[in-house]
């Protein structure tokens, strides 16, 4: 390893959550392993792991001084990243999903961003992988090109209006002094706290920059938390992790209304987060289990979320037709 910076710590600290990571993680370490940045520690939190990827990681970890192994009960990605928040030591700090994989030149290129204008984020494209080997843009060339610096409610809110970006912290470095003032964590428990948590740190953010260069790999499977099928009481229980996001997006708002623009942008994905719960009502085959997500809807006064940030008439006219559907499907 090359030396560390000026004051010994590194450029980079790397948090890998991982639980079962199966045979990816090998092909997740080697590309990890493969970055031309030098200056970085290596944090992976095992999640409980069942399954060979534990002991490859603490083999990868005596091999390597700049790699450690965090050993927890599994308690979800959010504990995960909590507790290699907690240890990180670099000026920036990153979340990669063990079962992913990264371009050589991703970390040396967001750091060298970072360094050039005293960037609080840098956010760089990414790439779908399906099975097969097929690819595809995660935000394409013709939706967003490279950006100058802008503030973080301004990134987000042109980001957002791609209809493209995902809220997923895998692509990007982010400072750490600054997570650390904010004493921002990840929400335990919580699918998709990705969003929550990088919404509320741009609202904080004075200087980002995104790169169209894709240089991650997400690979897509069946058995990831976004792919998984789930019906009755299961999609019940899942459905319930959108209605508290949407509840989130909109105190998140309403918190920072008074320091920063709140875009149409900003407003709409509250009530999109809260539309994908109509969706799942449709597709759901048991009749208890719709009731049942409809009653939540209901309860948790998503509705009225809804209607206070839609905006723009393609989204009412969504909003509209969806509630006129829930509102007769419902039983009294």
């Amino acid at each position: 390893m090359m030396p560390h910076s000026e004051d010994g710590l590194p450029s980079l600290s790397v948090i890998v959550p991982m639980y079962n990571a199966g045979k990816s993680f090998r092909a997740f370490m080697e590309s990890l392993l493969a970055q031309r940045l030098q200056s970085l520690e290596i944090i992976i939190v095992n999640d409980g792991s069942t399954d060979e990827s534990a002991e490859m990681a603490h083999r990868y970890a005596a091999s390597h001084s700049h790699i450690q192994v965090i050993d927890q009960p599994n308690g979800g990605v959010s504990r995960a990243r909590n507790a290699g928040l907690a240890i990180a030591r670099g000026r920036y700090v990153t979340f990669p999903d063990a079962d992913d994989t990264l371009s050589s030149a991703m970390y040396s290129t967001l750091i060298a961003m970072a360094d050039a204008d005293d960037l609080d984020v840098v956010q760089c494209n990414a790439e779908r992988v399906f099975t097969g080997g097929r690819t595809k843009p995660l935000i394409p060339t013709d939706r967003l090109r490279s950006t100058d610096v802008l503030d973080g409610p301004a990134w987000l809110s042109k980001a957002l209006a791609t209809n493209r970006y995902l809220h997923v912290v895998w692509m990007g470095i982010y400072r750490l002094s600054l997570i650390r003032q904010l004493d921002l964590q990840f929400e335990p428990g919580l699918h998709h706290q990705d969003i929550p948590w990088t919404t509320e740190l741009m609202m904080n953010v004075k200087r980002v920059r995104y790169t169209d260069e894709i240089l991650y790999s997400y690979y897509v499977h069946d058995q990831s938390i976004s792919n998984r099928k789930r019906t009755g009481e299961k999609n019940v229980a899942y459905q319930r992790h959108y209605l508290k996001i949407a509840r989130m997006l909109d105190e998140i708002n309403q918190r920072y209304r008074d320091k920063v623009k709140i875009s149409p942008e900003l407003h709409r994905q509250v009530t999109k987060e809260a539309l994908t719960v109509c969706h799942a009502i449709r597709r759901e085959p048991e009749e208890q289990a719709r009731q049942a997500i409809i009653a939540d809807l209901f309860a948790t006064g998503t509705p009225g979320r809804m209607v206070r940030n839609a905006r723009g008439v393609r989204q009412w006219y969504q909003l509209l037709l969806w509630l006129g559907r829930i509102w007769r499907w419902r039983k009294r």
